[in-house]
């Protein structure tokens, strides 16, 4: 019996890997777990750069106070009329995207906006992120699964802190270390 638990069949993220491809975009509506509130000065240029730079599409919109955004199924946003901040907070929101993807996402955003993305880069944890600045001074990072390699600093990172992969987690010897 193994304590692994496969999160990706409930999840509407694609398991990484070189062929993974985005979900439809779910338009049903539903009771959301979790969503974004960003408030805005000019609700007409922060739909633009959402469904243009950040792939969003726009679920619904009550005039003059507030538009729906969604990506994928659990990816909402709400963008109200109000005050930005002056300077992007500290804090940011991330989205998750496949790896495939992300060099365009990025191109979309600079194009739109100008200086608006820092990287991608490659993290610890296997992904390759980028963070982008939004018209609202919001901080959105898109973050992008990378294949698992076992023999990888990043498998090595990961295992340093308890997590293995499937394969590598099941042993005889439970003292072994992964992959043994």
């Amino acid at each position: 019996m193994s304590d692994y638990y496969n999160a990706f069949e409930v999840s509407p993220v694609p398991a990484p890997g070189p062929d993974a491809v985005p979900p439809e975009p779910y338009r049903g509506i539903y009771g959301m777990p979790a969503f974004a509130t960003v408030p805005t000065g000019d609700l007409t240029a922060s739909v633009e750069f959402w469904v243009h730079g950040l792939d969003f599409f726009e679920l619904f919109g009550i005039p003059d106070q507030l538009v729906h955004l969604r990506r994928w199924a659990f990816q909402d946003v709400l963008l109200v009329p109000g005050e930005a901040p002056a300077e992007a907070p500290a804090m940011s929101l991330s989205f998750a995207c496949v790896l495939g993807r992300l060099d365009e996402l990025v191109a979309n955003c600079r194009a739109l906006r100008p200086g608006s993305v820092e990287g991608p880069y490659d993290t610890p944890w296997n992904t390759r992120d980028a963070v982008v600045t939004t018209p609202e001074n919001a901080r959105i990072t898109l973050t992008a699964a990378k294949p698992f390699d076992p023999d990888s600093e990043e498998a090595r990172n990961l295992a340093a802190i308890g997590i293995t992969a499937p394969e590598s987690s099941h042993t005889d010897d439970p003292g072994s270390p992964p992959g043994q």
